[in-house]
């Protein structure tokens, strides 16, 4: 008779080996260092995740959020790490966050825009990265601005700037990154929205499947574990929630 964590180590990995999808596409959570590879505090839980149910890690490196979603939707990898947000909840049983960050507009200096109020009017040109929380968001939101979207994240800014759009969306601390490589832009005071990131997993996992990722995301945001990554890694702005 298997153990329970034999069990759940069965329901993890249907293929043989644990798969996690990450997103290299939003630098606070993960990124590719000087040698290629996949780094960041994703990248520490999924190992974390791996270790403690016995398993051999793999990992699935993508570009933007809507690859790595997609990834776990369609059961090309057994795990993931993205933003909680009801479309993609209708595929994925998603933990409580293990991190929360903001989500900000950029402008240009010379803009008229003040404040976050002003953006929504017609006429107005926001780009997003496709398939990003704040993509999915916005297009609920915003009622009269023109979203376009940039292939990926960390592009948007580029994108931006290419199109001569009006506003770019974004993580604010690649927004703020962003700001150091072209002059003469600047961030509008306050977030439009709140970004929670959590773990996922497919429903067709089982309740099981997704408690025991819930656990241990509780139990790694408790032990310190997900304060001392963020430490590690250098990341500034995201917070720990309760």
């Amino acid at each position: 008779m298997m153990s329970s964590n034999e069990n759940l180590a069965t329901l993890f990995n249907p293929t043989g080996a644990l798969r996690a999808s990450i997103n290299v596409g939003n630098p606070i959570l993960a990124r590719l260092d000087e040698s290629g590879r996949a780094a960041g505090v994703s990248v520490d839980l999924a190992n974390a995740f791996a270790a403690q149910l016995g398993l051999l890690l793999e990992l699935r490196v993508f570009n933007s959020a809507g690859e790595s979603v997609a990834a776990v939707s369609e059961g090309r990898a057994d795990f993931g790490f993205f933003a909680i947000d009801p479309v993609r909840a209708e595929q994925l049983a998603f933990t409580e966050p293990y991190v929360v960050i903001e989500g900000c507009y950029l402008v240009r200096d010379d803009s008229h825009f003040k404040d976050i109020a002003q953006v929504d009017q017609p006429g107005i040109e926001v780009v997003v990265g496709k398939g990003s929380a704040y993509d999915l968001y916005l297009t609920r939101e915003l009622k009269h601005a023109t979203i376009t979207r940039s292939p990926t994240s960390p592009t948007v800014v580029d994108t931006f700037l290419a199109e001569g759009a009006d506003v770019a969306a974004g993580v604010k601390q690649q927004l703020e990154f962003d700001t150091t490589r072209f002059p003469g832009l600047r961030l509008l005071p306050e977030r439009f929205m709140e970004i929670r990131q959590a773990m996922g997993v497919p429903h067709a996992y089982g309740k099981e499947a997704a408690e025991r990722l819930r656990q241990f995301v509780e139990q790694a945001k408790a032990s310190g574990f997900v304060a001392e990554a963020i430490k590690r890694h250098g990341i500034v702005g995201a917070t720990v929630p309760g």
